[in-house]
């Protein structure tokens, strides 16, 4: 676990403006630095960096966050890579501190990554003495390069080959890292035997994972690492880390199933196709390739297998679609896979495909249509059923307007009227003045309040222990005041950021950040603080004004305290 003191440190040290120009360029705009933004398409900049308050923020797509967050988003980092990134580059040491009593916690060991090192090596090694898995891999059309690129390797035949990777084999690391298998009776064995390996790597470039294919027939037929300390199936993508660059210089991505897939299409000179590693794709990885291109054309089998694989593709990218960015279906014949179909017709034809894949909306509306019988009432009203939930989890807002109307139309019936039965706001726009004002909502004093604390976040310290309001926000306010309280240093914007990340107070501040972006150094955030503390102070005298007004009036003045009879009194001469 990464110390919190060290995390504010880091981002007290770092420049934003620097993290950020490493990957994409900024240009001045007042006291801030602008740019289209990385994480979707746009033509006219909306992302927006602070350098003072060292966070960024688009208007257009609501990314959000710090340095940390940056490199999580737009490299694909996890939150240590990130860390030890950044620290690294500002010549800090990344330190360890233990996890509390009871506190489960999955960490790798040092080492972890160096065993699964060893083992890439030494599975490359033997696969140059292995006659047979050469001519296996040069049969599947793969030349030395492409094999050397994705470091493909190979384990031979034997219980205990990995012995002479390790001066222990009974040493745990390799367990954890599931290269061996430890039986009820404590004998061990290797995991991998006689199969072509396929080294899984992270976005740094380590390996952290292998799959296994027989090479002649067998079950399974690809077998891989199990769940690891440094390996979990629903946030990787085999051939990521190679694909990277021709992703984004194509800004296209193809997904597939396989291995052999990945390879075979580099080796034919698509070389930005990755593969799910065994598992339905998941919203992280939906989330993730999304940040990198503007175009997901997922490739799978025509059979049922592959259906079914497409449809839950669609169903977990629904909440993660964005406006400006294209998420296609592609179906090869049933005879054929990407690695097999683009062997026999090349580069130039499956390109063509994917170019003309079936737009995700098509493809929604094709599978739900082939499901209802839509010249009957009863089948436009299965139609509307099936598409509810579809079409309310789509994030998108134009799309999912689009795809509403569509749905509306096939069941013969109104927009307006899908959208009362589904219990969506109406988007009838309003006349301009209406509109206008309706952009521009009061802003309550509590809200101005937490602004000023996440602008210059020492002004916590000036907090009246009895600030009272009916308002949700006081939670967040008296969080922050006590975490400052808690702090030696001064706390940075960006570190406080950092810290509610996660938090059931996330959403409140991420929206709040939108509004101090835009906030000058020259905005005195001080008389604003001050002037928000006494109008509070004011709303707090006038309530406790009218409750004894209240009891006066009721003939209660009998219950009332002296304290009570004086403070009204004293109330009253102020009115």
């Amino acid at each position: 676990m990464i110390p919190k003191s060290f995390i504010q440190d880091l981002l007290n040290r770092l420049d934003i403006i620097d993290v950020i120009e490493r990957y994409v360029p900024l240009k001045k705009a007042g006291a801030n630095y602008s740019a289209c933004c990385p994480f979707h398409n746009e033509k006219s900049p909306s992302f927006t960096v602070s350098p003072a308050k060292q966070f960024y923020h688009c208007f257009g797509c609501g990314a959000h966050g710090t340095a940390i967050t940056f490199m999580m988003e737009h490299a694909g980092m996890g939150f240590v890579e990130a860390v030890e990134e950044l620290a690294k580059g500002v010549g800090m040491e990344v330190p360890r501190e233990a996890p509390l009593p009871g506190q489960l916690q999955k960490k790798a060991a040092p080492d972890l990554y160096e065993v699964m090192l060893s083992a890439t090596r030494y599975y490359r090694e033997q696969l140059k003495k292995s006659s047979r898995a050469i001519e296996y891999l040069k049969g599947r059309g793969l030349s030395g390069e492409i094999v050397a690129r994705f470091g493909i390797g190979y384990a031979p035949d034997g219980w205990q080959n990995l012995e002479s990777i390790t001066a222990n084999y009974q040493d745990k690391s390799l367990v954890e890292t599931g290269l061996v298998i430890e039986g009820d009776n404590g004998k061990r064995y290797d995991r991998f035997r006689d199969r072509i390996m396929f080294p899984i790597v992270n976005s740094r470039g380590q390996v952290i994972g292998f799959g296994g294919r027989v090479l002649d027939k067998g079950e399974p037929k690809y077998l891989n690492s199990p769940e690891t300390p440094l390996f979990e199936k629903g946030r990787e993508l085999y051939g990521l880390f190679q694909a990277q660059k021709p992703i984004r210089s194509q800004q296209m991505v193809v997904v597939v199933e396989g291995y052999m897939d990945v390879v075979a299409l580099a080796q034919h000179g698509v070389d930005y196709a990755v593969a799910t590693l065994g598992t339905a794709t998941t919203p992280f990885h939906v989330q993730k390739l999304l940040r990198l291109t503007d175009q997901v054309v997922f490739c799978f089998d025509g059979d049922a297998a592959g259906q079914r694989a497409a449809w839950r593709a669609m169903e977990n990218a629904l909440p993660h679609l964005q406006d400006g960015k294209r998420l296609g279906f592609l179906f090869l014949p049933v005879e054929h896979d990407p690695d097999t179909y683009v062997r026999e017709f090349g580069r130039e034809a499956f390109e063509y495909e994917l170019h003309n894949s079936l737009p995700l909306s098509g493809y929604l509306l094709r599978e739900l249509s082939a499901k209802v019988n839509l010249q009957t009432q009863e089948g436009r009203s299965n139609l509307l059923e099936l598409a509810k939930p579809l079409l309310l989890a789509i994030s998108a807002p134009a799309l999912a307007l689009l795809l509403r109307k569509e749905v509306a139309a096939l069941a013969g019936i109104s927009i307006h009227e899908l959208d009362s039965l589904y219990g969506v706001k109406s988007t009838i726009a309003m006349p301009r003045r209406e509109l206008q004002k309706a952009a521009r909502p009061a802003v309550s004093n509590m809200r101005i309040l937490l602004r000023c604390l996440l602008f210059r976040p020492g002004l916590a310290r000036e907090l009246p222990d009895n600030l009272m309001a009916d308002d949700g926000l006081v939670a967040a306010i008296f969080e922050i005041r006590s975490w400052i309280f808690a702090q030696d240093e001064e706390v940075t914007s960006a570190a406080l950021f950092q810290f509610f990340q996660g938090t059931v107070h996330e959403s409140l501040v991420v929206a709040e950040q939108a509004e101090i972006i835009q906030w000058g150094e020259a905005f005195d955030v001080q008389a604003e603080f001050q002037g928000v503390l006494g109008k509070l102070e004011d709303e707090a005298r006038r309530k406790k004004f009218h409750q004894l007004q209240a009891k006066m009036a009721g003939n209660d003045i009998n219950i009332l305290s002296v304290e009570d009879k004086a403070l009204y009194l004293q109330l009253l001469r102020r009115k």
